[in-house]
């Protein structure tokens, strides 16, 4: 897959617009095989902060935030090695190109194609590629508060 371009604005002193950063998208992340992440920005709370003109790419930082916002881009190969996982977010999802499965764990699954949109809500699921191209999604995770269900709190996994 080609290489993210990420374009970053912020302030000059007298408050006017500039481009902060423009190339491509520093940091990259392997958490599993198959399934390469391009970090774009971490907000580590919200309300997020617009000021300073560190990059919020580079913070260490887990799947998830739970009081911040995670924006990142997965390239998933054919193949993708599995990992079942959920975290405590509301994660805001979209097919950028290629095909995509979702395994939840009842057994249900939904293939998500190029331009197809998924909320998904704290739920226990896996992303699967079994088409023979690449797939690139853009995800949007915002930390959210814990599932609480007659079985007792969901947490997260994986």
């Amino acid at each position: 897959m080609p290489a993210v371009r990420r374009v970053v604005t912020t302030h000059d002193a007298a408050g006017r617009a500039k481009v902060l950063f423009d190339g491509e998208a520093p940091r990259k992340i392997k958490y599993r095989e198959g399934a390469d992440t391009t970090l774009i920005w971490v907000a580590e709370e919200l309300p997020a902060s617009n000021a300073g003109d560190e990059d919020a790419s580079l913070l260490d930082i887990p799947t998830h935030l739970d009081r911040g916002a995670v924006f990142r881009i997965v390239d998933y190969s054919p193949g993708v090695v599995p990992r079942p996982h959920r975290t405590q977010s509301i994660d805001f999802a979209i097919v950028m190109s290629g095909r995509l499965w979702m395994e939840l764990d009842d057994g249900q699954e939904v293939v998500l194609n190029t331009g197809d949109v998924l909320v998904q809500r704290g739920t226990m699921h896996n992303w699967v590629n079994r088409g023979p191209d690449h797939c690139r999604v853009a995800f949007v995770i915002i930390g959210a508060e814990p599932i609480k269900t007659a079985a007792g709190v969901l947490d997260s996994h994986g």
